[in-house]
């Protein structure tokens, strides 16, 4: 199965551009590796891919993705992040565990967290919420990462309406991080989960405007209708 992932990666070779490498190292603070592929273009091949090993069990599946991640590259995590999520409705508890490696040693960007968090553990999170606890130990992370991935984990969920208590018990816990990633990320979590319970949202974000960070406040109030935006950006 190892020339499975050297053929793939031969592949994103040869598709890699110079000018895609450049463009795209400008949504990242940080340096990143890159082949340099749209987006479009690396489902493209994952999926092609994919379909060599898709009668694989979902343990081989998941080491193939263990590979991926281990390159450092961009391309691959996005391979690697639509492969697990393609084995949903076979997730099982122990596999937390795996995920929960991925995001500790291996995310090192906002874009491979949240493809990664999104989606499968996500999705994970809807099947066993009796994880939802360990998403709360990761808001305690030293790692950035980490503590973004407690929030963006919970983006689908809150987009279904579910979650509300845990959402607000992440926020509360990263309320005052000051990595503006982190507050990005809980910022948008309580966005997604105003759509679907706008005024407890309006009301958790307005208690806590003296100090929640700016970044994190605008992002929370984003999608709220006008007249209540305003309410909650006014000095009274």
């Amino acid at each position: 199965m190892n020339t499975i992932i050297n053929n793939l990666r031969n592949e994103l070779d040869k598709n890699s551009d110079d000018q895609v490498k450049q463009s795209g190292q400008r949504f990242f603070k940080e340096s990143i590796l890159l082949y340099g592929i749209k987006t479009a273009t690396v489902e493209k091949i994952g999926k092609s891919y994919f379909q060599l090993i898709k009668d694989q069990p979902k343990a081989e599946i998941f080491r193939l993705c263990n590979q991926l991640w281990q390159s450092g590259f961009i391309e691959e995590s996005f391979i690697a992040c639509n492969w697990s999520y393609y084995f949903h409705k076979q997730y099982e508890p122990e596999d937390f565990e795996i995920f929960e490696k991925w995001v500790t040693e291996y995310v090192g960007n906002w874009a491979s967290c949240d493809t990664l968090c999104n989606h499968t553990v996500g999705e994970f999170v809807m099947k066993y919420p009796q994880y939802l606890d360990r998403l709360k130990e990761w808001a305690k992370s030293d790692n950035r990462w980490v503590r973004r991935a407690s929030a963006v984990s919970l983006i689908i969920p809150a987009r279904k309406g579910l979650f509300l208590k845990e959402i607000f018990e992440i926020a509360e816990i990263l309320l005052t991080d000051k990595d503006d990633m982190v507050q990005k990320g809980y910022g948008w979590m309580l966005k997604v989960a105003s759509q679907a319970h706008l005024r407890e949202v309006y009301d958790f974000v307005v208690k806590r405007k003296a100090t929640m960070p700016r970044t994190a406040y605008r992002y929370a109030i984003e999608k709220m209708p006008p007249g209540l935006r305003k309410k909650a950006m006014s000095k009274d």
